[in-house]
């Protein structure tokens, strides 16, 4: 009979007051963690973000089982937000991906108690090849933090599973350290949303930080005013955005949408002239203006809009946006 434990024992008896403890045990512990880390930083934490706003390379982020766990998540955070950097695995590097890292690089090595045997090679490329080595470690007299150019410790806080020890308020103080240094880069640096939508053109991410002026159609349905209904129906119905717009010398003076068709329908509309039905003066967005605020304009009041032009300073057009372009870019 095996002796491996069984994974698939009968549920035992749930006790709600004993599972909420627990729970609210676990966030207790790593918070009380997250309050020491806050309280530790120093200059070794400024001296590390003055070296990667620098880099001329990469981070390397490395670190094995759940730290290696938390060095992808450091190095996908700091890739996103302006900071080129990637993961690799401490035992590939010892079998040839070592030759990812360039005298440019830095390395930032993540390990709870700074003894993991694995990254044994990895330190010693680093001070071989004058590549600056940055510890992640609550292990301040451990082999990796003797041996590291950059320290920085977490707090060596028990964790939250008790005397299983299975790595939690650890891999959240690294966690946390990791998001500190790429808050901290975004501000050294001055990157903006603008700079953060590059690295994020798709999903709700990307969507939230288009432009106006990303999605406008710059085809739009336009007649000068004074134009005869019969013809800026024809316009209109040419463009298919369901609306005209109105020019007094050429700024956007007025629109006139389906709904303004169908309020004023008479025998003689065709020959009125265009400025006898329209709306003056209608909203308009700048090409600046973010399409989630475009989007709450339109839909915003109990008159939805369907279309927008967008128009500079000088109320000059430059561009329409429809809902439907919103609504297909992600927004809603």
């Amino acid at each position: 009979m095996s002796d491996t434990p069984s994974l698939n024992r009968p549920a035992a008896r749930i006790d709600t007051a004993r599972i909420l403890e627990a729970m609210r045990r676990t966030v207790r512990i790593e918070r009380e963690g997250l309050v020491a880390l806050e309280a530790g930083f120093d200059e070794r934490a400024v001296g590390v973000v003055s070296l990667l706003a620098t880099l001329k390379g990469r981070l390397i982020c490395a670190g094995v089982g759940k730290s290696g766990h938390v060095a992808r998540k450091i190095a996908a955070t700091l890739a996103s937000t302006g900071t080129p950097a990637q993961y690799v695995h401490p035992a590939e590097a010892s079998h040839g991906d070592l030759g990812m890292i360039t005298s440019g690089d830095a390395v930032l090595a993540l390990s709870k108690s700074g003894e993991t045997r694995e990254l044994g090679d990895l330190t010693a490329y680093c001070r071989r090849f004058g590549v600056p080595l940055i510890a992640l470690t609550a292990g301040a007299e451990s082999t990796l933090a003797r041996a590291c150019d950059h320290l920085l410790l977490v707090p060596d806080a028990p964790e939250a599973a008790g005397e299983t020890r299975a790595p939690t308020t650890s891999t959240t103080l690294m966690m946390a350290y990791g998001d500190a240094l790429a808050v901290a880069l975004i501000e050294a640096r001055g990157f903006t949303a603008a700079d953060f939508a590059t690295f994020h053109p798709g999903g709700s991410l990307g969507a939230a930080f288009l432009k106006a002026g990303d999605l406008m159609h710059e085809d739009m349905p336009l007649v000068a005013e004074g134009t005869a209904m019969a013809d800026a129906l024809i316009v209109m119905s040419s463009k298919g955005f369901g609306c005209v717009g109105i020019t007094r010398k050429g700024e956007l003076a007025g629109i006139i949408t389906d709904g303004d068709l169908r309020r004023h329908m008479s025998p003689d509309l065709t020959a009125s002239p265009v400025e006898a039905i329209m709306t003056a003066n209608p909203r308009i967005v700048r090409p600046s203006d973010l399409a989630a605020d475009a989007l709450r304009l339109m839909t915003a009041g109990n008159h939805k809009i369907l279309s927008v032009f967008v128009c500079d300073e000088a109320r000059r057009p430059l561009g329409l946006l429809h809902i439907h372009d919103l609504l297909r870019a992600g927004l809603s």
